[in-house]
């Protein structure tokens, strides 16, 4: 049997708890897979003292991670600090110039440096490994660079962040606003510290980001993402949604097209019908679409102890058994700078707006939306008590600058109150 692997754990979080529960638990199972010993040397936390429900006695205590990624006695460095700089970055840039293979969840730093680390790494002959930082438990990197390594690759959709997914559907289910399932929602420790990375669409991005650097052979571009949170969701939206046969969601989209890279991370309607539509709670679900193997659904768990920690130890076990790949699935030096579509394909969208409940409404709303050369696929008007008419239009498909053009212009209809809410609907 070969020498055991050795591990520098860097960050004894949820996560990191998890990986050392695995290692210590299954190690019998992960020599007989790996067909050597996988082990932890050393370990690195911002506190030695706390209890984290596993004893980490045995394992040499640093207090800097960059001192860690450095040791001798480390193979893999395991980074589950977080953050897209500072400590996380600095060691993760010091193990690979110390000869260490990385393995990280951390999609923040991929995001926003995963080129510059992605030639780092190659250079030194080293992987970055990162199972993790994508869908938590479900393997969604390994589809795309081993599975689906034969396909070009259409689109990648997906719900990517439970904790905006549960509170769509937790809204839905209760007949609770936004504002009200946030507040449980960060009760419950769904949210992170800055929940702003959640319901803004933030960490779900930076996930999209690097499945698209691999789907489509580009260099990683968050700043390219069409960006928008779920905080102007309403519980009338959804409700109106429903009555049309759609589900909101949170929905990555990225495809290649002939205008260049679109990648969109807002909220959408998906047919109630579909697998997104009927992915509830947590859960994420990514969409893979190759030419030739057609369209995959991957479910899981999308984050948590078990599923995360899970993720990680798929990559530990690959290097264990010495399958090394180019850290976004072909060389570094192959990845092409994108350019970004500055017009998204056509698509159908859901309007809601508030009329003026006075003759001629509709028909001044109609004209402003054909002038714009959007036709109207489906209309509705609901009973209202007060003033104001609140009105659904499906449109057919158009674009989203066709779409903006039309929004500016309604004002001047002098018969929409308020401001307009507008989502794509995408097709599934």
């Amino acid at each position: 049997m070969a020498d055991p692997l050795r591990l520098g754990i860097a960050g004894l979080g949820t996560v990191g708890a998890g990986v050392v529960k695995i290692v210590r638990q299954k190690a019998n199972l992960l020599g007989a897979r790996a067909g050597r010993e996988v082990v932890i040397t050393a370990v690195s936390a911002r506190s030695k003292s706390k209890d984290r429900g596993v004893n980490m006695s045995s394992y040499a205590w640093e207090d800097d991670p960059v001192a860690l990624a450095k040791r001798d006695d480390v193979d893999v460095f395991v980074e589950l600090m977080g953050g897209e700089d500072g400590p996380a970055k600095a060691a993760t840039e010091a193990a690979i110039k110390s000869g260490k293979d990385v393995v990280t969840a951390n999609k923040a730093m991929l995001a926003m440096h995963g080129q510059a680390l992605a030639e780092l790494a190659e250079a030194n002959n080293k992987v970055i490994r990162f199972e993790a930082a994508v869908a938590g438990g479900i393997p969604v990197i390994k589809a795309l660079t081993e599975g689906l390594a034969g396909n070009s690759i259409d689109r990648v959709m997906g719900v990517m962040n439970g904790s905006c997914n549960y509170i769509l559907t937790r809204m839905e289910s209760a007949g609770l606003t936004y504002e009200e399932v946030f507040a449980e929602a960060d009760g419950l420790g769904y949210l992170e510290a800055d929940p702003q990375l959640d319901v803004g669409g933030i960490d779900a991005a930076h996930k999209l980001a690097i499945l698209s650097s691999i789907a489509f052979g580009t260099q990683v571009d968050f700043a390219g993402i069409k960006l928008k949170g779920i905080e102007t969701v309403t519980i009338e939206d959804i409700r109106h949604a429903g009555d049309m046969g759609y589900k909101i969601k949170l929905l990555g989209s990225a495809q290649m097209t002939a205008r260049g890279l679109e990648q969109s991370m807002t909220p959408c309607l998906v047919p109630a019908t579909s697998p997104l539509g009927q992915l509830d709670g947590g859960t994420n679900m990514i969409v893979l679409e190759g030419d030739h193997v057609g369209q995959i659904v991957l479910r899981g768990a999308g984050a948590g102890e078990g599923p995360t920690a899970s993720a990680v130890m798929s990559d530990v076990m690959d290097i264990a058994r010495d399958i090394r790949l180019p850290t976004f699935g072909q060389p570094a030096a192959t990845l092409e700078k994108p350019a970004t579509a500055k017009t998204a394909l056509a698509a159908p969208y859901y309007l809601r707006m508030e009329l003026l409940d006075k003759p001629g409404a509709l028909a001044k709303v109609a004209t402003a939306l054909g002038e714009a050369g959007i036709s109207i696929d489906r209309m509705r008007q609901y009973d209202h008590p007060g003033e104001n008419a609140p009105v659904l239009i499906v449109t057919h498909a158009t674009t989203s600058d066709m779409l903006d053009q039309a929004l500016a212009a309604l004002p001047a209809t002098k018969v929409v109150t308020g401001t307009p809410v507008s989502f794509q609907i995408k097709k599934v």
